[in-house]
């Protein structure tokens, strides 16, 4: 069966083959044929049926030059966090070079001779995910070279309407969050490319639309397959989980990398997981209950100790509020086990405050008052909706 939306990927391939472009894209279609290109992307990057979109503008004629790969690298075979080098493709016999090595943005040398500079990869709508960064240092990257960036955009997994969490106070600032945003941001990476233009991170990029997208539609109604963006993001409901699940890294609870669910399970070894999945489910948080479980990571935290914990099991994905459940989580971690639990950092910088944006997380359940987050941050979600409808491409 057909899948209801085309990436723009798909959709640039068309153009490639022959199609004509809508007026007010000829000039991008036209780059995209003539142009000599560089190319940042990964293993997301693939077209309806699967193929690697390095690989198949590589063979309709695209003249792509350069490849350039984000963190995990353009084929996807480097861990979270490794610093990646350049070399050559094995696959096309381009030059590839590492936007997550020496540097994190294309130098003058990289860019020399391109006519332009397209991004294809899949994002996963959390403001901490680090491919978003990477879009905004080619923008700047891409401007000081003279030369414009394409965009070939994808769905947002989590849907185009719910935001969640707080915007990004400036002093948090990072490569995990470079501008004020929520943590659940419901825009695509091509809509995020113009925000970074609003931001100051280059010229407005040229985004070659879906086709098919509605913004009330998360993954599984796209009728797209999933393919794992990163290692540690292996299916939709693993994204669905991740913008409140990933505050776990900011804490001594185990965010269960180094096991088969990543993000979906959470725990600890001094964590009894009956007794929490009990209180957490006697919350009645919307479309999620919890089950207890044991594991034991392989990696990061932890490593080859029982973990008491948690699944996160999701039965309403329109209804699910990842953040909202990670604030309640980690409120009752906090305040159940007292002695055990602790926030991760150095020299009274707290990981949690860069993840949310914020130390207003930490402060609330230190304080013991939560519950006050939840007004303060819709507040600040409705002020970044009227910002994020200036840069919608989709009803």
């Amino acid at each position: 069966m057909q899948p209801a939306v085309k990436h723009g990927l798909d959709v640039a391939l068309e153009w490639l083959s022959g199609k004509e472009a809508p007026r007010a894209e000829r000039e991008t279609a036209r780059l995209l044929k003539l142009g000599k290109l560089g190319l940042v992307t990964n293993p997301s990057a693939v077209t309806q049926r699967l193929q690697a979109g390095a690989d198949v503008l590589h063979r309709a004629g695209a003249r792509v030059a350069a490849l350039f790969g984000p963190e995990h690298g353009v084929r996807g075979e480097f861990a979270d966090g490794a610093r990646v080098g350049n070399s050559v493709d094995t696959r096309t016999g381009i030059p590839l070079y590492s936007l997550y090595g020496e540097t994190n943005a294309p130098t003058d040398e990289m860019l020399a001779g391109l006519d332009a500079i397209a991004f294809d990869i899949q994002d996963v709508g959390a403001r901490f995910y680090t491919f978003a960064s990477t879009l905004g240092l080619v923008m700047k990257s891409a401007k000081k070279s003279g030369i414009p960036v394409i965009i070939l955009d994808r769905p947002n997994p989590l849907g185009g309407i719910e935001i969640e969490g707080p915007v990004l106070e400036p002093k948090h600032s990072s490569f995990v969050g470079r501008h004020p945003i929520p943590v659940r941001h419901g825009c695509t990476i091509g809509e995020l490319g113009r925000l970074w233009s609003h931001f100051g991170d280059g010229d407005e990029p040229q985004v070659v639309r879906c086709s098919g997208w509605r913004r009330n539609r998360l993954w599984p109604a796209t009728g797209l397959d999933w393919v794992a963006p990163s290692p540690n993001m292996p299916t939709f409901e693993t994204a669905l989980t991740y913008p409140g699940a990933c505050f776990f890294e900011g804490t001594n609870v185990s965010e269960a990398r180094g096991t088969a669910n990543p993000f979906r399970w959470f725990g600890a070894p001094w964590l009894e997981p009956e007794d929490t999945s009990d209180a957490l489910n006697g919350v009645a948080l919307p479309g999620v209950r919890f089950r207890p479980v044991r594991f034991r990571p392989s990696s990061s935290k932890h490593v080859g100790l029982t973990c008491g914990g948690c699944q996160i099991h999701l039965t309403d994905f329109s209804r699910f509020r990842p953040v909202r459940t990670a604030v309640v989580i980690l409120h009752h971690l906090r305040r159940r086990y007292d002695g055990s639990f602790r926030w991760l950092g150095s020299n009274g910088r707290f990981g949690v405050d860069r993840l949310v944006g914020t130390s207003r997380l930490r402060e609330a359940a230190e304080d013991g008052a939560p519950e006050r987050l939840a007004a303060e941050w819709q507040g600040q979600c409705e002020q970044f909706r009227v910002l994020k409808e200036r840069v919608s491409l989709y009803p």
